[in-house]
């Protein structure tokens, strides 16, 4: 009797790049086909509806579940396969894709696809970490402070579409920079500050391709916490080019530390990881030492 081919669920985020992981759609499945594995399309209505499709899927026994989008596909499919056995592809096709760029995915979806196949069909699989935040998992980095303020802000508005609208969201919410005051704990060590932004990174990238975090790293089961104290809004403008280099984390308001555990608390203060929504503060946030398996990396 022949072997079955290995099967991968690919879940589309439709609304991903402005349309560019639809459009990828059938070059991906076919490239997944060519390859030597059966491609199993997840079409999700909304990022609940993406989780429990990618939770069945698994349950299913398949060989691994890939997003096609940016990081918020990527974060729904964390649900379901972190801790488990189940590795996670990802095919970048989104507006940021930063997960895709710390691991050394592709940035071909197609080229990913061909990656993953290969790793699917030699039983290869690279073990990372990932964050929990109450009952979220992220892989990138959880922000707090002026950035959560302006992806609110940005989702909240109707015009323009795509990038445009980051970039009204950070002249609004520039005209009313002001510090936050913020506890924080890493590791039992705690500190009241006034904070313009806090990241808490697993790897060094978000925004689409801004390194906040240089020297965070997935797999050393440490979390990387960026603070940012108070400043100017010229400053702040001037400093933020800096991030695509990683060089911020020299300027004289910047404190970097590192930890397992990391607690966060201040009034009226949201965060989001992977580019998606988690919760209003206090937050907790753990590192997982080795939580998910990924396929397909280590090839840009």
């Amino acid at each position: 009797m022949p072997v079955p081919l290995p099967e991968v669920a690919v879940l589309v985020n439709g609304a991903a790049g402005r349309g560019r992981a639809l459009r990828a759609r059938a070059a991906v499945t076919d490239a997944l086909t060519a390859a030597g594995v059966r491609p199993r399309v997840l079409a999700a209505a909304d990022r609940d509806d993406a989780a429990r499709q990618a939770a069945a899927a698994v349950a299913d026994g398949v060989a691994a579940v890939a997003a096609l989008g940016g990081d918020g596909a990527a974060h729904a499919v964390l649900q379901a396969v972190a801790g488990t056995g189940t590795p996670l592809g990802v095919l970048p096709a989104g507006t940021g894709n930063d997960l895709a760029l710390a691991l050394g995915v592709p940035a071909d979806p197609v080229a990913a696809a061909r990656a993953l196949a290969e790793d699917v069909l030699t039983g290869t699989a690279r073990r990372i970490d990932a964050a929990r935040t109450g009952d979220r998992w992220w892989a990138t980095v959880l922000c707090c402070g002026f950035d959560s303020a302006v992806t609110d802000r940005a989702n909240r508005l109707r015009w323009p579409r795509g990038p445009r609208r980051y970039d009204i969201a950070i002249l609004a919410e520039l005209a009313r920079l002001r510090p936050r005051p913020v506890a924080l704990t890493v590791d039992g060590a705690g500190s009241e500050r006034d904070v313009t932004l806090v990241a808490v990174a697993n790897t060094a990238w978000y925004g689409g391709g801004l390194r906040i975090a240089p020297g965070a790293d997935p797999a050393d089961g440490l979390l990387e916490v960026v603070v940012v104290g108070p400043v100017s809004r010229r400053e702040l403008v001037r400093t933020r080019p800096r991030l695509a280099a990683g060089t911020h984390v020299g300027h004289p308001a910047v404190t970097v530390l590192r930890g397992r555990e990391v607690s966060l608390h201040g009034a009226g203060l949201t965060t989001y990881a992977d580019g998606e929504p988690v919760c209003a503060l206090p937050a907790l946030t753990v590192c997982v030492p080795g939580a998910v398996g990924v396929v397909g990396t280590g090839r840009t």
